[in-house]
């Protein structure tokens, strides 16, 4: 988000305002371009679906504020041989930071009262790594997390823009002091080694897109040639206002519409950044470009028109403000899924924009130009230091200290129960039909730390992320053992491994765990990423050939019943059951057992959340059968498929819902059942095994159950 106005360039200070100096016009059409890339943004987030690539907006800024930030340090080292380190810093901080800290400070105290409290931890990590503008690396490592990548947006995730545009600027400044002086001053040479690296960034941008899209979007290596393409504009400058009027005013045009195609047509499938992001960029550097020799026939002709001027001066705060009141607002008018429909988002974004005013007005422009700083980089160095500290200690002590969550009578202990009873599956049925209206005092763990338990098969790696095709050597259990049971499939199916290991360290199992993010069991290629998974296709065929090699006594599949196939047939259940069927006749071929574990019961929305708002009735939160089956034609392909290949089938259904009113609980006892939109929490998972093992028991059996079908037991265990 460029936060320096065009009048910063081509003006300097007199007597507390402003004039242009001898030889530098204003450039008004930036301050409208600018306009127009804020605009495009907030009518992006706000929903308006005719310009759903509006996010484009920020590729905008970035251009814009590499040329005019590389043009004052040009000016400076033309005029001085040098730049000011302190100053520039100094510049940026009194800039930046009065409106930024304001917004955090806001923004914490907004989400205290209103989001989650579930999250508030989160969230206040967040604002950290805004306050210390890191926090692109944090929204890049969260968008890589399976487990995390359907969390409600943070209030706070915005700010990556900004955080990338200050890395840039933590390095920039030396880098073109250095260069400056190697080429003493010749800005052709200059622009050598920024040509080279801009093309090693967009080269990385573009790779990495297809290998790790989080990363490429928020990535500040991935994003900083849209800054050097302004920046090396900026080193043109001089050329470029010797350009004909004939040929700058449709360059202008001509770039506006470069834009304006991509908000319109790009949409949140586009991979992006990549390739596509070149359309923006171009566009941008062909308005900045042209308008360096102005015509009236140019596209500033409308860019410097007063609304969007006047619009343009206020982009900065205006991008602040709008973010968290469309994230916050609808939690804090009681809106049920905490969304805004468009009207409603359109009308907190015109709120934001009076508030972007206000800032201006009292808080950034008071500040900015105060003699107390102006004039004294180092009081404005003391100053943001002490901005950024202020908001970070408020960041810590909101982690420190997070709000109570409301709750009720102590319940049972469900893992305790489940052991101890000589029925588990009645025992269950019980504490389902019972399950409480009320958090209980003593949820293990408590709601907040729900969400962050990671079994050993995530904290290990061994759950592999999109881009991978190979397996990993990942075994639990009694790895000496002669019975060998695998666990296959995506993550519905490492849901089951805190049961299965539970399962394996008490019978002696040596467990093997062969899951992938997305990855369906059944032969069906899916979409994934906006294209065919076929790494997918390639692991799962290289996970069964593994398979073979270990020759296992049971092999546990279960997957998802999301997700829609890249070819879709005429009639999905036969084209699911066919999957599954090649699957099953697959792994069987050697004469290994196959237990197909049905998807579990989704709830509606995300419980932990709901557990939160509704921490004293959680019924509210509760889904109900049949609308908690994600896909019925999916289990039917599965029975089918079971069926003819002599794979047994387990449904948990009656694990999670209460058989007699089909009610799907949030919490079980003392157990939240879920740790999000679809996934069994850890410590469910784990209280299930009692329930589980009989399924597994007389399929595994003793070491010497399946001599007949696996003759070379004998040879491995050395005790039949």
């Amino acid at each position: 988000m460029s936060s320096i106005t065009s009048a910063e360039i081509c003006t300097v200070p007199a007597s507390g305002r402003s004039a242009p100096p001898k030889g530098h016009a204003l450039r008004l059409d930036i301050q409208g371009l600018r306009a127009v890339a804020v605009g495009l943004v907030v009518l992006s987030h706000a929903g308006v679906s005719q310009v759903s690539g509006g996010y484009i907006g920020v590729d905008v800024f970035f251009v814009i504020s590499g040329f005019l930030i590389t043009s004052l340090l040009l000016r400076e080292l033309a005029t001085t041989g040098r730049v000011s380190v302190r100053s520039f810093y100094a510049r940026r901080a009194l800039r930046l930071l009065p409106a930024s800290s304001l917004v955090i400070t806001v923004m914490l105290g907004g989400a205290w009262l209103f989001l989650s409290k579930a999250r508030l931890a989160e969230y206040a990590g967040d604002a950290l790594a805004s306050a210390l503008y890191a926090v692109n690396f944090r929204l890049a490592a969260a968008g890589t997390d399976y487990l995390a990548q359907n969390s409600p947006p943070s209030p706070f995730q915005h700010f990556w823009s900004l955080a990338v545009e200050e890395q840039f600027y933590l390095v920039w400044p030396l880098l073109l002091l250095l260069t400056w002086r190697v080429a003493r001053g010749r800005r052709r040479l200059v622009a050598v080694p920024l040509g080279v690296l801009c093309l090693g960034s967009f080269a990385a941008g573009a790779l990495v897109t297809n290998s790790s899209a989080p990363w490429a979007y928020f990535g500040s290596l991935t994003r900083a040639w849209e800054l050097g393409v302004g920046a090396l504009l900026a080193l043109g400058t001089g050329r470029l206002e010797r350009l004909p009027a004939a040929l700058a005013a449709p360059l202008t045009w001509l770039g506006l519409a470069c834009v304006t195609l991509a908000a319109v047509w790009y949409d949140d499938e586009t991979p992006f950044p990549g390739y596509h992001a070149l359309l923006p960029v171009a566009g941008t550097a062909l308005v900045l470009a042209g308008g360096c020799a102005p015509t009236p026939h140019g596209a500033g002709w409308l860019l410097r028109r007063r609304p969007l001027v006047w619009l343009g001066g206020l982009s900065y705060g205006w991008y602040l403000w709008h973010w968290p009141l469309l994230v916050i607002a609808p939690a804090a008018l009681g809106r049920a899924d905490g969304t805004a429909d468009v009207p409603l988002a359109l009308g907190l974004s015109a709120a934001a924009l009076g508030l972007a005013w206000l800032t201006l007005r009292l808080v950034e422009n008071p500040v900015r130009f105060h003699r107390a700083f102006r004039w004294h980089p180092r009081r404005a160095l003391v100053l943001g230091a002490a901005l950024s500290a202020g908001a970070s200690a408020l960041s810590l002590t909101a982690t420190a200290v997070p709000p109570t969550i409301e709750v009720g009578d102590r319940a049972p202990a469900l893992a305790q129960a489940l052991s101890d009873a000589p029925a588990p599956q009645a025992r269950l049925t019980e504490l389902l039909a019972s399950s409480p209206t009320a958090l209980p005092s003593n949820l293990a763990p408590p709601l907040p730390k729900v969400k962050s338990s990671r079994s050993a098969v995530y904290r290990d790696g061994c759950h592999v992320d999109h881009a991978a095709t190979g397996t990993r050597p990942c075994v639990y259990g009694d790895r000496t053992s002669s019975r060998t049971v695998v666990l296959f499939g995506d993550s519905h199916a490492a849901q089951w491994f805190p049961a299965l290991q539970r399962l394996a360290t008490t019978r002696g199992w040596k467990l093997v765990s062969l899951t992938k993010a997305s990855c369906k069991v059944a032969d069906v290629t899916i979409v994934s990423g906006h294209k065919p998974y076929t790494a997918c296709d390639t692991w799962r065929s290289n996970a069964m050939a593994r398979i073979k090699t270990l020759r296992p006594d049971l092999v546990v599949v279960s997957s998802s019943d999301a997700g829609d196939p890249a070819r879709p047939a005429a009639d999905p259940l036969h084209q699911w059951t066919t999957g599954f069927e090649n699957t099953f006749r697959n792994l069987g071929t050697s004469g290994v057992r196959v237990a197909a574990l049905l998807d579990t019961p989704w709830p509606k929305g995300d419980p932990i959340d709901c557990a939160a708002r509704n921490s004293l009735q959680l019924r509210a939160c509760a889904n109900h059968l049949p609308d908690a089956t994600r896909n019925a034609t999916r289990g039917t392909a599965l029975r089918t498929a079971a069926s003819a290949t002599a794979t047994t089938v387990i449904d948990p259904t009656p694990w999670l819902c209460a058989p007699r009113t089909g009610i799907c609980p949030v919490v079980v006892a003392d157990t939240a059942v879920y740790r999000d939109d679809s996934h069994l929490s850890e410590a469910y998972a784990d209280a299930l095994a009692p329930v589980l093992a009989p399924s597994l028991d007389g399929l595994v059996g003793s070491p010497c159950t399946h001599r007949m079908i696996k003759a070379t037991v004998t040879e491995r265990s050395g005790r039949c």
